[in-house]
């Protein structure tokens, strides 16, 4: 299950990014962005969210105390919690198409988007992403994954 996991986890995180990065071209213009030190917190609390979870092992044991028994159910549940997330984040970036960027800005031109996934939840992109943090820490059943998907919930809030 542990190759299965060291796969296909980064597999998924890498095709949205890779994705997320092409996405990024063609955007409007920015007219105003977010202060530089709530950039670097927000970016700062995702760089060790991250490394929690790939960075093995970090001297800090109780982060891979396991919080219920290792399963293929568990795994393949988280995994599609996963990819459930990650895609309904793409959706949203999609809905959005030029009005999107990676930093929370103020763009020229700028609509207010109601319709698709901003028409079921305020912020769908936000909730992709945490969906995926939340299937890969029920994948991982550890507190690591817990924590993780703690850190990237207060860097959105």
């Amino acid at each position: 299950m542990r190759w299965m996991y060291n796969y296909l986890f980064p597999a998924m995180w890498i095709a949205f990014l890779v994705y997320w990065r092409i996405a990024a071209a063609g955007t409007k213009a920015t007219r105003k962005l977010e202060s530089m030190p709530l950039r670097v917190f927000r970016v700062s609390l995702w760089i060790i969210a991250l490394a929690i979870l790939i960075v093995q092992p970090l001297p800090v044991h109780w982060l891979y105390r396991q919080l219920y028994p290792r399963s293929l159910a568990w795994f393949w549940a988280g995994a599609g919690v996963t990819l459930a997330g990650l895609l309904f984040a793409v959706w949203a970036r999609r809905h959005l198409g030029s009005n999107w960027s990676r930093s929370v800005t103020l763009k020229q031109g700028h609509e207010l988007i109601t319709s698709g996934p901003y028409g079921m939840v305020r912020h769908p992109i936000y909730t992709g992403l945490l969906t995926g943090f939340l299937g890969t820490a029920i994948a991982i059943g550890q507190v690591r994954g817990v924590v993780a998907f703690l850190l990237v919930l207060i860097s959105l809030w």
